[in-house]
């Protein structure tokens, strides 16, 4: 038995099988090594600390080396610590993790029981309705697939600080969340979850937006990408923009904006509550990314040139193209007192707004929003029940009161 005047290095080789003797270090050089480690002072062995510290958070832990401050944080290129979250450099990354959070929902606390009977009934919905629900169903199901893949095997591994990765990793259970809710919305009503889940192979609408996307996430998945070059970081951030800005704010709208529609009808109320609650995620989601984006830009105004802005304005005409025509290709009829060239307005004014947000000019001016409904399903704080016509305070998914 030991007790505190014992040397714990005492007996140490000689307690081992003799076959591993040789494997081992001598007594006094093992305490002495790691004597000498614990006794290294702050100072000097900050000095030489970036040497070992990297950008993924795995490197190998230099003892003694100096507490990471405010100023040794930021967004991209950072060489300190990822593995302390505090002290925090980005307050809003931290409140919208809380946010994020708080906002927690399940895709099974929805009740599905009306818009089966509808669903199942001959003449609840006509064919261009149910048109749409499918249309929206096989591309969201994919898109949040594609977005939980970039965010997982890309964009974390470039981001290098603690509070942004934090919410990025609460932002990847989100995705994983909304798949699961158009999965269950896909066996609630019964549907062919072959022909749902594939369309983004089989149908031009919904392949043209899957098939834009793939490109903006091919490099920095690529295990031989690093930034810190300007071409690099130039990059990264066009990929970002494509993804937070283009995929997300302005891809997905056509699609909320036609299910939320229906279910200001009565008409399919689950599955437009399931995409009220991905609706305000996504928002979040996008907001943080516009956030990050024009955070990069602040600390590397290098980044930012005209050639640069120019490109990113050619994507954003061309990504308007394309969700212009895929409302073209879910509503070619016109339903619910919608028509496609109401989405074309309403695109060119996200569009405008997805600009100013991230310091570029608007580029459709006089564009306004034919649907300002839009705007009070994305408020986070209270939510206006269309179905039941009440207002409710918005909580965790637990929390939730349907009375």
């Amino acid at each position: 038995m030991h007790n505190w005047n014992d040397d714990p290095f005492a007996n140490l080789s000689s307690n081992l099988p003799p076959e591993t003797n040789e494997l081992t270090l001598e007594n006094n050089q093992v305490k002495g090594a790691i004597i000498e480690t614990a006794t290294q002072s702050l100072p000097e062995a900050s000095a030489s600390s970036e040497e070992h510290i990297g950008t993924t958070g795995l490197e190998k832990i230099k003892m003694g080396a100096r507490r990471i401050q405010v100023d040794d944080k930021k967004i991209i290129n950072c060489r300190a610590d990822l593995n302390q979250l505090v002290p925090f450099k980005y307050d809003w990354a931290w409140q919208k993790y809380l946010d994020g959070c708080a906002n927690h929902w399940m895709p099974q606390e929805v009740n599905m029981t009306a818009d089966i009977a509808l669903w199942k009934s001959k003449d609840g919905l006509t064919e261009d309705e149910r048109m749409i629900i499918k249309r929206n169903l096989g591309f969201f199901s994919t898109a949040d697939s594609l977005v939980a893949n970039n965010l997982v095997l890309a964009v974390y591994r470039h981001i290098t600080n603690p509070e942004c990765r934090q919410y990025l990793l609460r932002q990847a259970f989100e995705e994983a969340v909304h798949t699961h809710a158009y999965q269950y919305v896909i066996e609630s009503l019964g549907m062919d979850d072959g022909e749902i889940f594939n369309m983004y192979r089989e149908l031009p609408a919904v392949a043209r937006k899957a098939e834009w996307a793939l490109p903006f996430t091919q490099h920095l998945s690529d295990p031989n990408f690093h930034t810190g070059t300007v071409e690099n970081d130039q990059m990264l951030l066009r990929e970002l923009i494509a993804f937070y800005v283009i995929f997300e704010g302005i891809f997905f709208y056509v699609g909320f904006a036609q299910i939320l529609s229906m279910g200001r009808r009565n008409k399919m109320t689950g599955t437009a509550e399931q995409f009220q609650y991905i609706l305000r995620d996504e928002s979040m989601h996008m907001n943080f990314g516009i956030d990050v984006i024009n955070q990069i830009k602040l600390e590397n105004p290098h980044l930012w040139t005209e050639t640069f802005k120019e490109e990113i304005i050619k994507i954003i005409h061309e990504a308007v193209d394309i969700e212009i025509q895929y409302a073209y290709d879910t509503m070619p009829r016109g339903i619910l007192g919608l028509n496609a060239p109401m989405f074309k307005e309403y695109l060119h004014f996200i569009a405008n707004r997805r600009c100013s947000q991230i310091g570029l000019p608007e580029q459709y001016p006089g564009a306004q929003n034919p649907f300002p409904w839009m705007s009070e399903v994305l408020d986070l704080k209270k939510e206006k029940n269309f179905f039941e016509t009440r207002v409710t305070e918005y909580q965790t998914g637990g929390a939730l009161s349907w009375d």
